[in-house]
C-alpha cells in the first residue's frame, strides 16, 4: 500500500457521504408526479384544474415547518413535488384547493424561489386542504398535496382559482 491509500479512502467516504446527502433531497427540479399548469390572468377555471393522488411517506415538514405566514406545514406526500404551477404574469390573490371528496388532506407549495412557502390543511369544516393567499409573482411554484398520515392513497382535483 502506498501512503495515499488513507487520503483516497477518506476522499471515496466523503464522496459516498455527500451523495448519501443529495440522494436524501426532494426533487425540486422541473419535474412533477402529475403534470404543469401554466396560467394566464383571466384564465378559464377548467384551465386551472388539475388530478393526481397522494401516497407518500416522505414528511412535508422536511422541506419547512412553517409558511410565509406562520401557519404549520404537514402531512406526509412524496419527494417529488406533485404538481408544478406556471405563472406568466403577476396574480394578486389566488386560491389552490383539494377535492379528495373530504378526506384529510394537507398542501405545501414552494416558489417561485425556494424561500417562499405557502401551506395549507383544513378548509372551514372540510378536512380537504386549501391555500388563499395574496401577491402571487410570476414565476414556477413546486405543489405537494399530502395526508395528514403516510402511505394514504387517496385520488383528488386540485383547483386554482383567480379571487
Amino acid at each position: 500500500m502506498s501512503k495515499h491509500c488513507p487520503r483516497l479512502l477518506f476522499g471515496r467516504g466523503l464522496i459516498l457521504a455527500v451523495l448519501a446527502v443529495v440522494a436524501s433531497i426532494p426533487a425540486t427540479a422541473n419535474t412533477a408526479n402529475f403534470g404543469t399548469l401554466t396560467l394566464l390572468p383571466g384564465f378559464e377555471q377548467t384551465q386551472g384544474t388539475m388530478t393526481g393522488y397522494t401516497g407518500g411517506s416522505y414528511s412535508l415538514s422536511a422541506i419547512s415547518n412553517r409558511d410565509r405566514h406562520k401557519n404549520a406545514c404537514i402531512g406526509f406526500g412524496d419527494p417529488t413535488p406533485d404538481h408544478i404551477l406556471v405563472l406568466k404574469k403577476n396574480f394578486p390573490r389566488l386560491k389552490i384547493q383539494v377535492n379528495s371528496g373530504g378526506y384529510d388532506t394537507t398542501i405545501l407549495v414552494q416558489g417561485p424561489d425556494k424561500k417562499t412557502i405557502r401551506c395549507g390543511d383544513d378548509t372551514g369544516k372540510s378536512k380537504d386542504a386549501s391555500i388563499e393567499d395574496n401577491d402571487w409573482k410570476a414565476g414556477t411554484y413546486h405543489i405537494w398535496v399530502a395526508t395528514f398520515n403516510p402511505g394514504v392513497k387517496r385520488d383528488y382535483t386540485l383547483s386554482v382559482q383567480e379571487k
